[in-house]
């Protein structure tokens, strides 16, 4: 991790060039889509994408198999929908692009305040996961991994942002994506010599077995799932009472409290925390666990496949290419680098199914990926495949927190701070001390919870005002503000109490995951109060929609041109727009 975050800083200084807005936003627009490409990946690859997905394998089975295709495909919509137009328009940012659009600055605010929001909640899964990364490998409390991220995160974007943040994410897509491939890869071929009987227990319809005599302690309070009766030796609370023996467990659910000592013998089978598939032989299947699985999965497919336009950190990165033809190209690149990585995280989560059964008692599924090579290997080579890992996790860690702090603070910056490009840098502070502060007072969140939050968000705001603004010469600035508001902040609404845990088993299935009914709220909200509102459709909207949906070769999409897009929002906006605020 030491030699990751010397490598990341090197780098950064490597290719530190700032000499105005253009440079200090978007590399003064001239990056190609190879570089480009692999700079969206790095930054995308999160929490979520390096630790997470192996944890929601081992925990969800098939069903959680949705999460790396819906992650990719989100790319798919991106290409069709959106990359080239975006391009296009010439804007810096998402709100740059909603008042070049429709001329309101009341919108522009608007969107603001959801990049911020949306910033913030994808970002603290990334401080969870380094606090988490650094807690398996050191022991120390998590807070310092997320602390350690947030310094390395700061000296990246101090020493020049995007042309120096495209070098950084680039280099460490390829580190993710060896140092995840080599263990796996390693731990495949270590499993193809084992027992043919221990991978053949995974289609048994009965619970994982501890192939090893094993020792948990809880560090939080837990609901357990017993299949079968089942003998263990418990020290602490249980169901209430206290414990100090061997205890008998019934099929059904039983409490156990934090700081509780269990015990299981080899061979025995485990139980499982509340929201993990209980057999292997459901675990194989789709829709095999939870209420409403059908619901839940339709949503949660509507939410990654359609967030991934509305995430500001991700779309940021177009406003990098030089032209429209240049955004598809990076696109389609970007599809084959997701595609590629995402087969060793499911591949991770069954393996750790096999070797770490201790994991679905404990309830801490997130760090399955870190823990698997001491597991299946033990001695230094499981060490040292830990190591590998764990660089690479801090990899992600750092750069998927570079692109959120960036959108956060450069809507900070150039929204609430005055116009100097110091002020960006004191916005950089500000845009992570918030998640901090919620990582040190919440003691757990699981890592694609909070990431789920963010796309739901996402898709139910940004994705309809993307669309239409691109497609609908019908468009008006307060459909598009109602429908943000309706549709996002239902969703943020709805997924705060799920996140908790404090509704009902139904309730929660329906609301854990609310793009499916918020999303199109948001597209009917902005289709009615458009029409309702159609005075205000801009005067020029004929000249704009030309601009984003002509052909490159036009020279209509050139960055000279954003005076033109942008004319009738003022001379603030348009100074803001082409780089008055941050010029030196």
């Amino acid at each position: 991790m030491v030699l990751v975050a010397a490598a990341t800083m090197l780098t950064g200084l490597y290719g530190r060039k700032v000499r105005s807005t253009s440079d200090f936003l978007v590399a003064s627009r001239t990056l190609g889509p190879r570089w480009n490409a692999a700079a969206i990946s790095g930054e995308y690859l999160s929490a979520a994408s390096f630790l997470g997905i192996a944890g929601l394998v081992l925990k969800g089975g098939a069903d959680a198999l949705w999460y790396p295709v819906g992650f990719t495909a989100g790319y798919v919509a991106l290409l069709l929908f959106v990359a080239a137009p975006l391009r296009r328009s010439g804007a810096y940012t998402l709100p740059d692009f909603a008042e070049a659009r429709l001329g309101s600055v009341g919108l522009r605010r608007v969107c603001t305040i959801f990049v911020i929001v949306i910033g913030w909640l994808y970002l603290v899964p990334q401080m969870q996961g380094a606090g988490l990364t650094l807690h398996a490998v050191t022991g120390q409390p998590q807070w310092v991994g997320a602390a350690v991220v947030m310094a390395i995160v700061t000296f990246n974007i101090y020493t020049g942002w995007m042309r120096s943040i495209t070098i950084v994410q680039a280099f460490q897509y390829w580190i993710k994506l060896t140092t995840l491939a080599i263990p796996v890869f390693v731990l495949l071929i270590h499993n193809a010599g084992e027992d043919p009987g221990l991978r053949d227990s995974l289609s048994a319809p009965a619970p994982p077995y501890f192939s090893h005599a094993a020792d948990i302690t809880l560090d939080h309070d837990v609901v357990l799932e017993v299949a079968q009766p089942m003998l263990i030796k418990a020290v602490g609370s249980q169901d209430g009472q206290p414990a100090n023996g061997t205890v008998v467990w019934l099929p059904g659910e039983h409490w156990v409290a934090k700081n509780t000592r269990l015990h299981f013998d080899a061979g025995s089978r485990a139980p499982v925390v509340r929201g993990a598939v209980l057999d292997n032989d459901k675990w194989l299947r789709p829709l095999g666990n939870g209420d409403h699985p059908l619901l839940a999965t339709y949503s949660l497919i509507v939410a990654l496949l359609l967030g991934t336009m509305g995430l500001p950190h991700v779309l940021g990165r177009y406003y990098t290419d030089p032209d429209g033809r240049a955004a598809r190209r990076t696109t389609l690149l970007v599809l084959s680098l997701l595609g590629v990585f995402y087969l060793f995280p499911m591949a991770s989560g069954w393996l750790a199914r096999l070797y770490l059964p201790e994991l679905l008692v404990n309830g801490n599924t997130d760090a399955a990926l870190l823990l698997l090579p001491r597991a299946a290997l033990g001695g230094w080579p499981g060490l040292l495949l830990g190591g590998l890992i764990a660089a690479g996790a801090f990899a992600a860690f750092v750069s998927a927190g570079t692109g959120l702090v960036v959108s956060i603070a450069g809507a900070l910056s150039t929204e609430v701070l005055p116009d100097r490009l110091r002020d960006f840098r004191a916005a950089t502070a500000a845009a992570w001390s918030v998640p901090l502060a919620f990582v040190l007072a919440v003691s757990s969140l699981d890592l694609a919870q909070g990431v789920g939050l963010a796309f739901a968000v996402a898709a139910s705001s940004f994705c309809p005002l993307l669309v239409l603004g691109i497609w609908w010469r019908g468009l008006t600035d307060a459909g598009a503000a109602a429908g943000i508001l309706a549709g996002g902040g239902l969703a943020f609404a709805a997924v705060l109490p799920a996140a908790a845990g404090v509704l009902s088993p139904g309730w929660q299935a329906m609301l854990a995951q609310p793009a499916v009914f918020t999303v199109p709220l948001a597209f009917l909200t902005m289709v009615v109060v458009s029409h309702r509102t159609s005075d205000r459709v801009p005067a020029d909207v004929s000249r704009i929609l030309l601009r984003l949906h002509a052909p490159d070769r036009l020279g209509l999409s050139e960055e000279r041109d954003l005076g033109q897009l942008g004319a009738r929002v003022g001379m603030a906006a348009l100074s803001r727009m082409r780089g008055g605020r941050h010029r030196r």
